[in-house]
């Protein structure tokens, strides 16, 4: 599998990013599905063997147990991995809630623990925590990185002003910077490219695509006027939050990814990874599987690149509506004469 750097770190990570919330999974995480251990191993280990060097998770993702299930499973081969987990703002109550300096080197010492090492390769901020100074947490942050507990730090689910927010202060300060940014990106969802993918660009910030297949809506499951699949994520069309879709235009994208994957031998879900590998800014696509035969088919999309013309009709038709001052001109390009 092609390989990217990450940012400015000087690494270089896989296309595809094998995320880990159905590893043990428990809650609303078992929505996606539940691997045991067992499972778990043999996936991760198929997921190195095609490639994969790079693996997301989090401490929240069911208490902790996809850690200890990611930690298992990559055993003697964890120096060949690189590993993001995430503390979150808001999972202990108390006074160590929320991103406090406290809860930032607890998190990642159980995170350690956890995961059976004795360093994070890159540990982000799942969420930005409103309630907590960034300066502290980041300081945090950077003495872990000192420490040699954690090697990067990244940031997930961030707006354009709270990352650069993050990274003047660590400039000011001379500390660690963010190196990641992780956040949802796909064709019905590229509000993004508004402020956080422009910003990633210029600060060199690697920015990492969680759903690339929006929870499965672009999987070619759905389709017009067809019942809704069985023992899929979501069991109806129209969603709240950030799953939220527009049915007819989910539906027109759909119909042109199918052009597209018979053009190429592919499937549609294959076709939509492979758009969102060709966007500016995007270092990797972060991917779920339940099992190889899903894991197999993600990789199969970083194997051929649809053609300009085909990307091009894909991204205006589902370019999302562009309100001032973004109407004036495009923030992925040189601005306006005008």
């Amino acid at each position: 599998m092609k390989q990217r750097l990450l940012g400015t770190s000087g690494l270089r990570v896989s296309e595809l990013c094998l995320g880990t919330s159905n590893f043990d999974a428990t809650g609303i995480y078992e929505k996606t599905g539940v691997l045991d251990q067992e499972a778990a191993n043999h996936l991760v280990g198929e997921a190195m063997d095609a490639g994969i060097n790079f693996f997301n998770t989090a401490e929240v993702y069911s208490d902790g147990n996809a850690e200890i299930a990611l930690g298992k499973a990559l055993g003697k081969r964890r120096g060949d991995a690189i590993v993001i987990t995430k503390v979150h703002p808001k999972r202990i109550p108390g006074y160590d809630r929320g991103h406090s300096r406290t809860h930032i080197v607890e998190g990642c010492h159980a995170s350690l623990k956890r995961l059976g090492t004795d360093y994070i390769d890159i540990l982000e901020l799942h969420f930005f925590d409103p309630d907590t100074p960034l300066e502290v947490t980041i300081r945090a942050m950077d003495d872990l990185v000192r420490s040699g507990k954690v090697r990067y730090i990244g940031c997930s689910n961030f707006s354009g002003w709270q990352l650069m927010k993050g990274l003047a202060i660590s400039e000011r300060r001379g500390w660690e910077k963010f190196t990641t940014l992780e956040s949802m990106y796909s064709l019905v969802c590229r509000d993004l490219e508004y402020e956080v993918i422009p910003a990633c660009i210029d600060q060199g910030v690697a920015f990492l695509a969680f759903s690339p297949l929006h929870g499965g809506y672009l999987a070619g499951k759905y389709r017009r006027d067809q019942p809704l699949p069985q023992g899929t994520r979501f069991d109806r069309i129209e969603q709240r939050g950030p799953w939220a879709v527009e049915p007819a235009k989910l539906f027109d994208i759909v119909d042109v990814l199918d052009l597209i994957a018979a053009n190429h031998e592919a499937t549609v879900s294959q076709a939509a990874l492979n758009y969102v590998l060709r966007k500016p800014g995007v270092c990797s696509l972060i991917v779920g599987a339940r099992n190889a035969a899903q894991l197999y088919e993600n990789v199969k999309a970083t194997e051929w690149e649809m053609t300009e013309d085909e990307f091009l009709r894909l991204d205006a038709l589902s370019m999302p509506a562009r309100k001032y001052p973004y109407e004036v001109f495009d923030p992925l390009k040189a601005p306006p004469d005008a």
